[in-house]
């Protein structure tokens, strides 16, 4: 009988299992026997990396699923959790499917990765010397603000917090914390980049 995996025809090399052989294999992976698990290896193995490869279209992913693929079964039979064990190839076949739709959702919601500029390279590393200058140009500007509008802008940069939290803390309204951190930050600005020219 010629087992069918994931519309790929096994070859007589590979997966070529009647049921009773499917069955027989699957018992002896759940019994223990660690040659049953080398056999399940090398019979699923290649169908099942061609498979993957066919859909991710990576050969990196395509090892690293096929590898994943292995060890999700190999424990699944260790535990039993195959109920008709003449089906081992539609299960193997099931649990590969699985993965790479998991691997595709996970792929599919993370950002997309842009192409570093070839010039990218030549940026220079931010001098740390400059650095702890602006600091500590910022710090003086914030000191020579009033207390109040320092404090909100400690509120606003530091802990994150809105208008509105700001403002019930102070005892203000939301509209004058949003005006005085308004002021206060361009006054910190303006400061800092005059400093900067001298």
């Amino acid at each position: 009988m010629t087992v069918h995996f994931g519309g790929l025809i096994a070859s007589a090399s590979s997966a070529q299992l009647s049921p009773a052989q499917q069955l027989t294999l699957a018992e002896r992976i759940r019994d223990g026997e660690a040659a049953a698990e080398e056999e399940f290896v090398r019979l699923f193995q290649e169908k099942i990396a061609c498979f993957v490869r066919v859909h991710t279209h990576e050969a990196e992913v395509s090892r690293d699923l096929t590898q994943d693929v292995l060890i999700a079964v190999v424990h699944a039979l260790r535990a039993g959790r195959l109920r008709e064990g003449e089906r081992l190839a539609a299960f193997v076949y099931g649990v590969a499917r699985n993965l790479v739709n998991n691997y595709a959702r996970t792929r599919s919601r993370m950002p997309r990765e842009a192409p570093l500029d070839a010039a990218l390279h030549l940026a220079s590393v931010p001098d740390r010397t400059e650095d702890a200058e602006r600091a500590g140009l910022v710090t003086r500007a914030l000191g020579e603000l009033d207390v109040t509008d320092r404090t909100i802008l400690r509120l606003t940069l530091a802990e994150g917090l809105k208008p509105g939290e700001i403002s019930r803390r102070l005892g203000l309204t939301p509209e004058v914390v949003r005006s005085r951190k308004s002021r206060a930050l361009k006054r910190v600005t303006e400061r800092v980049r005059r400093w900067l020219r001298r």
